[in-house]
């Protein structure tokens, strides 16, 4: 393989090919990994942590295999960034709050640790909000990220340290988690691939304080399926199937949920790819009303906010690391004592509802294998607001943009995020949902199109 691209423009597949016939090395990649991520990162704030003399052991010792034929795998000596709520041996966990300054983690969460078993070369760990509980990526500690298409814009979160450097070049491949969507709309706001697996195919352990129950799962972040599959087949509880799925999928096309609103660009993006998948062969049906979500939509936010005043009564469970609760930022206080006040008719109420809407779900994929709706219902607004306060004209709440993310997470159901193209300078994403454990299948659909029709580009930092 010999390439004048620069090699922090190769995705993890490249790297593997270039490592395999000795065009480059793990450490090349690596100094090349961290040169871009020094460039790009002042203007981004998405590297936190850095541990450049691990990284360059782990990538010195991955060349060493790779050399003498003894790689453990496509992901051997490909550098990663790791989601700032994730546990990474050795290196703080700030979880976006100064009520955890000054803890390091004793070991690797589960799926990091996998990583780090497959060679895969952790370099650092990426921004978060505060608690990884909101839409947007800014917190006490750090401040906000910037998007890498237009860094006075957010790039989304809980996710969003991960896909700024990423996107920008950082890295091919960052570990994230998705309790909402976190995974999924910040890959669509800077033209990544971003997958949500099912339930439990990301097995989770040695990790923080479960606030999200298992409704949150790990899962990557990439510039291509290709490399989302590679991690996959070294996180997730099984192998990959490759080809899985039907030729000719049954593909529901959902524009809105309910009433409500979606930017005009990517509704018609969004559009554009239901022709496209038709186009593929696919048979696709557009959905005229779809307020089936409606209900779960609605009271989403209360697990989090429960689960963090638990937390806060249960300050044990973080071992012992540091936990003041009264260095929370002002949001997260109010959500601790909304939290806190909610009965627990409410709490079943979201979990009847999350219920019953998984039981109406099943039926409907009875009728379609995959659903197709917009990533998110917003482009990417101001870094440091919350969210977008009015989408189409139209006033909207903090989980506006999000509406079509939480209910995959409620149901345990696989997502993933796949750029469809540009308004104007900014990046869209669109949302492809399959049944509960058809992760494969949808793995393979998302492929397909993504070889019809390529987005991939850098922006120009």
């Amino acid at each position: 393989m010999h390439t004048t691209t620069p090699l922090w423009q190769l995705d993890a597949a490249q790297l593997a090919a270039g490592y395999r016939e000795a065009a480059f090395t793990p450490t090349d990649a690596l100094h090349a990994c961290l040169q871009r991520s020094a460039e790009v990162n002042p203007r981004l704030n998405a590297l936190i942590t850095l541990d450049s003399e691990g990284a360059t052991h782990a990538a010195g010792q991955s060349t060493a295999r790779w050399r003498s034929g003894r790689a453990l795998g496509a992901l051997d000596g490909v550098p990663v960034t790791i989601k700032d709520n994730l546990q990474v041996r050795g290196l703080p966990t700030h979880w976006g709050s100064r009520a955890l300054a000054g803890g390091v983690a004793e070991r690797d969460e589960l799926p990091v640790a996998k990583l780090r078993e497959a060679g895969a070369v952790i370099f650092g760990k990426t921004n978060v909000p505060e608690f990884t509980m909101q839409g947007y990526t800014d917190n006490p500690v750090f401040g906000p990220t910037g998007n890498p298409w237009d860094p006075t814009l957010t790039p989304g979160g809980s996710s969003g340290g991960a896909v700024a450097l990423v996107a920008a070049g950082g890295c091919p491949i960052a570990l994230g988690t998705d309790g909402g969507g976190s995974i999924r709309r910040p890959a669509s706001h800077t033209n990544l691939v971003g997958f949500k697996p099912s339930r439990g195919r990301v097995p989770r352990g040695d990790g923080l304080p479960p606030i999200f129950l298992g409704f949150e799962v790990a899962g990557p972040i990439a510039r291509s399926v290709a490399d989302v599959a590679a991690v996959m087949q070294v996180i997730g509880d099984r192998p990959v199937e490759e080809g899985a799925g039907p030729q000719r999928a049954r593909i529901l096309f959902i524009p809105r949920f309910g009433d409500h609103p979606v930017d005009p660009q990517i509704a018609a993006l969004t559009e554009a790819t239901a022709r496209h998948m038709a186009a593929l062969g696919h048979e696709v049906t557009t959905a005229q009303d779809f307020g089936l979500v409606e209900a779960v939509n609605q009271r989403w936010p209360l697990l989090a906010q429960v689960g963090l005043a638990w937390l806060v009564a249960h300050p044990q469970e973080l071992s012992s690391r540091p936990f003041d609760p009264s260095l929370f930022g002002p949001a997260m206080q109010a959500n601790a004592e909304n939290g806190r006040k909610a009965g627990a008719s409410e709490l079943f109420e979201l979990l009847y509802e999350a219920e019953r809407l998984r039981n109406t779900l099943a039926q409907l994929f009875d009728r379609y294998d995959f659903l197709l709706t917009p990533a998110a219902a917003a482009l990417p607004w101001p870094a440091r607001e919350t969210h977008p306060t009015r989408i189409d004209g139209r006033e909207v709440g903090p989980r506006g943009h999000a509406v079509f993310a939480g209910f995959a997470n409620a149901v345990g159901l696989p997502a993933i995020a796949l750029p469809c193209g540009f308004a104007g300078s900014m990046p869209v994403g669109v949302q492809l949902v399959a049944r509960e454990g058809a992760d494969d299948a949808l793995l393979a659909l998302a492929r397909s199109f993504e070889q019809a029709h390529p987005w991939l580009r850098f922006p120009a930092l």
